[in-house]
């Protein structure tokens, strides 16, 4: 699986999230959040306009005419010579306090004749503080566990009939479904117990998927798992 299979993964979850939660509901938009989270933490390109119809549509993002930014009146003239994508946010190397670039979508981003920003970034909280977001919208955004979205993707997918869906979030797991980098926070016994976890568990067994998942190539190493009670949990039928 490579990076570009992480983008495809994510973007058919936001898909599959988007189509089974009632219109109403106000979840998705902190699973997507979750969703990309998980996605910028891996070597993927800017995908969100793939599904962008989504992203609106749950308010993960908004969408403006470029001149309701609110630098354009003083920098008219720049924003008038956009002609293609631009992440919004600058960013000098020489400058001996940058860190990266794990924030270039803070200050949205633009596809004249349009601004973008996603909720929670800095961009929308100065449209909120300007009154351009209001009440929901203007509500920051939740942070869900990624095992939960997970969780939720692999339910959907179930009734969906895609088990593939389920298997290649399974094959991530426990460690990088449950901790991330810093790994896994919970031993055997506490793992066991969690609702999503017992909930995901439930959908790899009723769909078969546990090899498929095995074969993932960000699934732990054999020889790894053998020697690590948590892994070895995961992979147990």
């Amino acid at each position: 699986m490579s990076e570009h299979l992480i983008e495809d993964l994510v973007a058919d979850s936001v898909r599959l999230l988007d189509r089974y939660a009632a219109a109403d509901d106000p979840r998705p938009r902190d699973w997507f959040r979750a969703l990309y989270r998980f996605q910028d933490g891996h070597d993927c390109s800017f995908t969100r306009f793939r599904v962008r119809d989504a992203l609106l549509r749950r308010r993960h993002t908004y969408r403006f005419p470029l001149d309701r930014h609110p630098d354009h009146a003083e920098r008219s003239e720049w924003f008038t010579a956009l002609d293609g994508f631009t992440a919004l946010r600058g960013h000098d190397e020489r400058d001996p306090g940058f860190e990266g670039y794990d924030d270039w979508l803070e200050d949205g981003y633009a596809e004249p004749p349009f601004l973008y920003c996603d909720a929670g970034t800095a961009l929308w909280g100065r449209l909120v503080d300007a009154g351009e977001l209001r009440g929901a919208d203007a509500v920051p955004p939740g942070r869900v566990p990624l095992i939960e979205v997970v969780r939720e993707v692999a339910v959907a997918a179930e009734r969906d009939g895609d088990r593939e869906l389920v298997g290649w979030w399974y094959g991530f797991g426990c460690e990088v479904l449950l901790g991330g980098p810093a790994g896994c926070p919970f031993d055997v016994e506490e793992l066991a117990v969690l609702p999503a976890v017992r909930e995901l568990r439930a959908v790899v067994e009723r769909t078969g998927v546990l090899g498929f998942a095995r074969e993932s190539p960000y699934a732990v190493p054999e020889e790894f798992a053998d020697a690590h009670e948590l892994e070895r949990w995961w992979w147990r039928p």
